[in-house]
């Protein structure tokens, strides 16, 4: 029950929005694995992570409120959201595509800001190269998948996931695509009703490797590393937790301890919501968003 109550982390998804317009004089381009869109023009730069099986509409009222005042880079994996499957991606050659993109377009200092997937991979890139941003926020996305924390052998919970994707059809995929988005995704049943069809787009086998890959991680012992601040948002809809006794407060620490040794690190809970809960809560979502922009910018460099 814990761990389909976490289960966010594995199969992130989409919005239900209209593609977001990039700026009129930037055309997208590739920086290794990840396909690039540019918004505004500001100063700072911010890049947004979407999580698995999603693309850039996951930030569709992020984006363009952030691009008035900082320039937006929107990243979206291959395989994700329509784009075409590239072999041998993986979390640890995302965070050198995004090195690519830093030092390629000369970003001083952006801030990563990651939903589910994208959140863990900010967490990685900044374990290893605090230098070269300003900050992280991670939505819902941890150093280890939540509730498997304490399982002492993680290649029997891969495994058991790789024969679960080996006889996967096309119509289990999206079935099971709806199931998460009732059950996780999102408070709102008309809004899990569009995201689960757009949570389908992208490449199964994909999806499978990079929620396998998740399964398989564990990097608390690395979050001592981390130079900058992060904050972590945890979403939290009380009639989801009453059933195992856990309140908001108790979720909010327990996400605390999912990163131990983290030297900067704020910890801010949002209900009522779900996953997404930039679409269940999105005054309080931006509220928190632009306070942590804020102070990370300001901070001092390191």
């Amino acid at each position: 029950m814990k761990t389909r109550l976490f289960a966010g982390l594995a199969l992130a998804s989409c919005l239900l929005a209209p593609t977001l317009a990039s700026a009129a004089d930037a055309k997208p381009f590739d920086a290794g694995a990840l396909r690039v869109e540019v918004q505004g023009k500001g100063e700072r730069a911010v890049i947004l992570i979407p999580g698995l099986a999603s693309g850039p509409w996951v930030w569709r009222d992020t984006a363009p409120r952030l691009a008035k005042t900082h320039t937006v880079y929107l990243v979206t994996v291959a395989g994700f959201d329509g784009l075409p499957a590239r072999p041998g991606v993986t979390l640890e050659s995302l965070q050198r595509d995004l090195l690519t993109l830093i030092e390629s377009r000369k970003l001083v200092k952006p801030v990563l800001v990651g939903h589910s997937m994208g959140g863990t991979l900010s967490l990685a890139f900044a374990a290893d190269h605090s230098a070269k941003i300003a900050g992280v926020v991670a939505v819902d996305g941890l150093p280890v998948f939540p509730g498997t924390e304490n399982v002492p052998d993680r290649k029997f919970i891969t495994d058991g996931m790789r024969a679960t994707f080996a006889n996967q059809t096309r119509e289990r995929f999206e079935a099971a695509q709806q199931s998460y988005m009732d059950i996780t995704g999102t408070v709102s049943e008309i809004l899990a009703k569009e995201l689960a069809p757009l949570a389908s787009r992208s490449d199964m086998a994909t999806v499978a490797d990079f929620a396998i890959q998740l399964m398989a991680l564990d990097m608390r012992s690395r979050m001592k590393s981390i130079q900058v601040p992060v904050l972590l948002i945890s979403p939290f809809n009380a009639p989801d937790f009453a059933i195992i006794g856990v309140n908001e407060s108790m979720k909010t620490e327990y996400y605390r301890s999912l990163m131990p040794g983290t030297p900067s690190l704020e910890v801010v809970s949002i209900s009522p919501a779900r996953h997404f809960v930039m679409f269940d809560q999105p005054e309080k979502f931006a509220t928190a968003l632009d306070a942590a922009l804020a102070r990370m910018f300001e901070s001092p460099a390191k």
